[in-house]
């Protein structure tokens, strides 16, 4: 073992798990994060509700999909890759998810995916928020877009 495993490890095996009190508390530990942690990701996971009921004011026609593409490709491509396929991450940042298949982690209405393009995915912002620089009519196009490039299956 290396020297701050073995470190470790001496530490933690002379502390006095024996005892009723110390028992008790990371029991209740151990019980608060297993039942945290699959909320935490439930709630990640599923979306923004108030986001979801916004319904799409723009119409999914020629001149929406048109100006959507090219929003896409200027803003979009350089992380979900061209054909929104998804692209393949670094070391600073996770790959982008494919925009074309059925999974979608932050929501999958056009509220929901609006809301992403416009504000970002927080803590971390891997997706960071486009609002300040897209409008929001244009922000609809790219939604817009988006939905005309998934996979018929």
């Amino acid at each position: 073992m290396s020297q701050p495993v073995l470190r470790y490890y001496l530490c933690i095996a002379s502390f006095p798990l024996q005892e009723p009190g110390v028992r008790a508390l990371l029991q209740v530990c151990l019980v608060a994060c297993s039942v945290a942690s699959p909320i935490a990701v439930m709630t990640i996971a599923q979306g923004d509700p108030e986001a979801a009921r916004v319904k799409n004011p723009v119409a999914p026609a020629a001149e929406s999909l048109s100006d959507g593409k090219r929003i896409y490709q200027r803003y979009c491509a350089s992380c979900h890759g061209s054909n929104a396929e998804g692209g393949p991450g670094n070391d600073l940042i996770p790959a982008a998810p494919d925009l074309t298949d059925k999974e979608w982690k932050h929501g999958s209405t056009d509220g929901e995916i609006f809301s992403v393009i416009k504000n970002g995915v927080p803590p971390e912002l891997n997706m960071v928020p486009f609002g300040d620089q897209i409008k929001d009519t244009e922000i609809w196009n790219v939604v817009n877009y988006i939905r005309s490039l998934a996979k018929k299956n």
